[in-house]
């Protein structure tokens, strides 16, 4: 049995096709694009989902990041505290302002921000932190949370991985100042295309990013605010992400379903599953760590079973930073991990006998 890809969106999105076809119809048929009702009744949905004031589509996630940078007055030369394990995307977000990301490690067991790094690494430069909820898991938000309060910077959260993560009954994108959300089509809901949503309950923060996501307009044609972009999601895609929205829980749920299957199948010495347990976590991405990884990457593809590495070049040693990758500290705990992470496939269609397929391979791996 080829299972040769850690995510199907064919399959994904088959189930839902007529439910698609209608709103994609209802809004070619409408005349209306851009900035309509589509988007406005997404972004009121979203942020009753998420659990906050308001919802702000953007054109994509990356540009959540950085349209939530610029709103709590994020500038050239601030320093934003971040991690260095999660794909570059918060990093391409601070430097596109002229920021310079100051990578913390990350905690062992979660791979998420470690709080008491991050306690360490503020200087008086430093502006915001962005907790980035990485595969699917929500951070404990308390610590960051006293930790901005305590020394007066932005916190943002990065929940492009995590929508629908719920701790202590709030959603990912309810803790910080601001959260910013992707809805890449691989994501847990994905559009079918690209974009994005920044959610907050301060009304002053969701005004200033409706504004910098349209040229920095106060009213049509007058800009007011230096710094924007054109940055909009649009008609038909917040109409298909609407459709999905109502199934989103009922997906996370089957991810974690496949999540335990896994773990409870899976018996190596050398593999370590992660733990995903509660409803912290939404399983967008199953990571195992392996010592000896590419080797146990190379037996799976010799079985007909597809992999990937999220993400295997931390961003403090990426070959853009030039000359300040050989001379970035050491984040011990991130470049170990990034030398053992694998990722296993793992979305709502998946199977559990291709579970079990997959978690016998990973057994018979002669290390």
């Amino acid at each position: 049995m080829a299972i040769d890809k850690i995510n199907d969106l064919t399959l994904h999105n088959r189930a839902l096709s007529a439910e698609l076809h209608a709103a994609a119809m209802r809004v070619i048929d409408s005349g209306w694009y851009a900035m309509g009702p589509e988007v406005k009744a997404f972004e009121q949905a979203f942020a009753r989902y998420c659990g906050t004031a308001d919802a702000i589509g953007v054109g994509n996630g990356t540009e959540a990041i950085e349209l939530s940078l610029r709103a709590v007055g994020v500038g050239p030369g601030d320093e934003v505290l971040t991690v260095a394990n999660a794909g570059f995307y918060s990093s391409t977000a601070i430097r596109s302002i002229g920021a310079v990301p100051a990578y913390v490690d990350i905690l062992d067991d979660t791979l998420l921000m470690d709080p008491a790094a991050a306690a360490a690494a503020i200087t008086p430069r430093t502006k915001a932190v962005v907790v980035t909820h990485l595969f699917g898991r929500l951070a404990e938000m308390e610590p960051f949370q006293a930790l901005a309060k305590r020394h007066g910077i932005a916190l943002i959260e990065d929940c492009a991985q995590s929508h629908g993560a719920l701790r202590g009954g709030r959603r990912a994108g309810s803790f910080g100042d601001l959260a910013a959300f992707s809805f890449f089509p691989t994501k847990n809901l994905g559009a079918l295309g690209d974009g994005g949503a920044v959610t907050t309950s301060d009304p002053a923060l969701a005004a200033r990013v409706r504004s910098l996501r349209q040229y920095g307009w106060s009213t049509k044609y007058t800009v007011v605010d230096g710094g924007a972009r054109n940055s909009r999601l649009d008609e038909l895609q917040a109409a298909l992400l609407a459709v999905k929205l109502a199934h989103l829980d009922g997906w996370n749920a089957r991810r974690r379903a496949i999540a335990a299957r896994y773990a409870a199948r899976i018996d190596h010495p050398r593999v370590r599953t992660p733990q995903i347990d509660d409803d912290s976590h939404v399983a967008h991405l199953y990571v195992l760590r392996c010592t000896g990884r590419d080797a146990l990457k190379a037996w799976l593809a010799s079985q007909g079973i597809g992999t990937d590495i999220h993400y295997p070049v931390p961003d403090h040693r990426q070959p853009v930073q030039g000359a300040a990758a050989a001379a970035a500290p050491a984040l011990p705990v991130t470049e170990r991990a990034a030398g053992e992470i694998l990722t296993l496939p793992c979305y709502p269609e998946l199977t559990l006998d291709e579970v079990d397929t997959i978690a016998a391979a990973v057994n018979r791996w002669v290390a």
